[in-house]
């Protein structure tokens, strides 16, 4: 069907799906409705027999029926008998030649071989006051409730290549409008590699590896000679034309990765000497305090974009697929409270004193690269130390759970906000509450997230403003 539009494709599919999916549908309908009428049918016969008593009385020693007995109602036919199955009042349907035995409460079903009919039949015994016992049949034709049954059967029968056809043509309708804009999308790029007009934000056609052209293709008019047979459907246009868009977003991005790269490596020894510097300059005994704290703060804003510059170079070997993972089976639990340790060493140097509270096995093994695990797992310690109260407490625990680790960091902090929650994971991003207070660089959550899922695992947060936030993440132990 290589020749055939995709409207045609798409239309043919729809119709397809839609005559399967109606067949089965009715097919379940006729099951559960034959089954419902004929249990109407019954429900309607008891229910009439039942009915019925109300109207037969004993009047000065003698049996009276009200006019309603002698009424067909709802195609059921009473009759009253007495105890020696003696007719005394009612209607027998034309047809209904055989008289069963008197079975109180039991419905049957009575087979008429000579007239190809079934009935119903309803026996209900009961006693005018107290003494006299007489039944009560209902007869009911379950031959003319298939065959009312049968007549709608036939009817929908009639209707469904009725329902194909209008089926196909609302899908070839629905279809043919829905693709329209894909066809101009398609057209919309091909001008653009015609006139190099690139606020219509639209991509380029088929491209080779890495956004180039392949060979024989010319890139300007988005021709392509050494195609055997050019793409006729729609989605294939759209699919060729993007490939060269996607190539391009690919050579800018990778334009991106280079220069980001380029720069922290050019800021990496300026920063260092800088670092090494004011670490001599500190030694010297002859500064006065003025100067020792300037020098400090130098000192501590030369660690900060140290800190950034090294976040950014691992990004980006990430992001390059450079950044391997050298995994090893090593004692996680033991990592996690070195790290705690330390991450509240430092939060005492600066004044914050934060407790915090370790909840982890004395061993848990895991199968991670052991310098990427500690990374991560300060970094979360550390952004809940950063973003929790002053004297506040940082809860951190560690469990295995069906194959897998879990563990969590929470802190009773000032908590992220609703708005600001989706875009924790991006890189440079801070919230707004967060900007008057620290130097974060917004590298350290998403060097997190690539962590945990380098180890094949998921990270996922809960906060609320005010109350503190919470990182669970879940790793693989192998």
């Amino acid at each position: 069907m290589r020749g055939v539009s995709l409207k045609v494709k798409l239309t043919a599919l729809y119709t397809f799906f839609m005559v399967l999916v109606t067949c089965a549908v009715l097919a379940v309908l006729f099951s559960l409705s034959t089954r419902e009428v004929l249990s109407s049918t019954q429900t309607r016969l008891e229910r009439r027999v039942q009915e019925s008593t109300e109207d037969i009385r004993l009047r000065d020693g003698e049996i009276r029926v009200g006019s309603d007995f002698y009424s067909v109602s709802g195609d059921v036919y009473l009759s009253l008998y007495d105890e020696n199955m003696y007719f005394l009042y009612g209607k027998i349907p034309y047809g209904f030649h055989e008289s069963p035995e008197l079975s109180d409460g039991n419905l049957r079903i009575i087979q008429d071989a000579e007239n190809r009919q079934e009935w119903y039949v309803y026996d209900l015994s009961f006693r005018l006051d107290g003494e006299n016992l007489v039944y009560v049949r209902g007869v009911t034709s379950v031959t003319e409730a298939e065959a009312g049954f049968a007549v709608t059967v036939r009817f929908a029968l009639i209707l469904f290549p009725l329902m194909i056809v209008f089926t196909a043509l609302i899908g070839y309708r629905f279809t043919r409008r829905t693709l329209l804009p894909v066809r101009r999308i398609a057209e919309t790029v091909q001008k653009i590699r015609a006139d190099g007009d690139l606020s219509r934000r639209v991509g380029t056609p088929e491209t080779g590896r890495k956004g180039m052209p392949e060979d024989g293709n010319d890139a300007t008019t988005g021709k392509f000679p050494g195609r055997r047979k050019e793409s006729r459907d729609e989605i294939t246009q759209l699919a060729e034309t993007f490939d060269g868009m996607l190539g391009e977003m690919e050579e800018a991005f990778e334009r991106e990765k280079r220069f980001t790269s380029d720069v922290a490596h050019e800021l990496r020894t300026p920063v260092a000497v800088i670092l090494a510097q004011c670490g001599e300059c500190l030694r010297d005994e002859t500064l006065t305090e003025r100067q020792r704290q300037e020098l400090g703060i130098i000192e501590k804003k030369a660690r900060e974009i140290s800190d950034t510059i090294g976040s950014l170079l691992f990004l980006t070997r990430a992001d390059q697929g450079r950044q391997a993972l050298q995994r090893e089976m090593v004692d996680i639990g033991e990592l996690t409270r070195l790290a705690a340790a330390q991450e509240e060493f430092l939060a005492e140097e600066r004044g914050r004193k934060v407790e915090i509270v370790c909840e982890v096995p004395e061993e848990l093994w895991a199968f991670v690269d052991e310098t990427l695990y500690i990374r991560m797992i300060s970094n979360l310690i550390s952004n809940a130390v950063f973003y929790g109260r002053r004297k506040g407490h940082v809860w951190i625990s560690l469990r295995e759970e069906n194959g897998r680790v879990v563990g969590s960091v929470r802190d009773d902090g000032i908590g992220i906000s609703r708005e600001d929650l989706p875009h924790i994971w991006e890189r440079f991003y801070r919230a707004d509450s967060a900007r008057s207070e620290g130097n974060h660089s917004g590298l350290g959550l998403p060097l997190v997230q690539w962590i945990v899922e380098a180890h094949g695992g998921r990270i996922r947060v809960r906060s609320e403003l005010g109350k503190g936030s919470e990182f669970t993440f879940i790793l693989p132990k192998k």
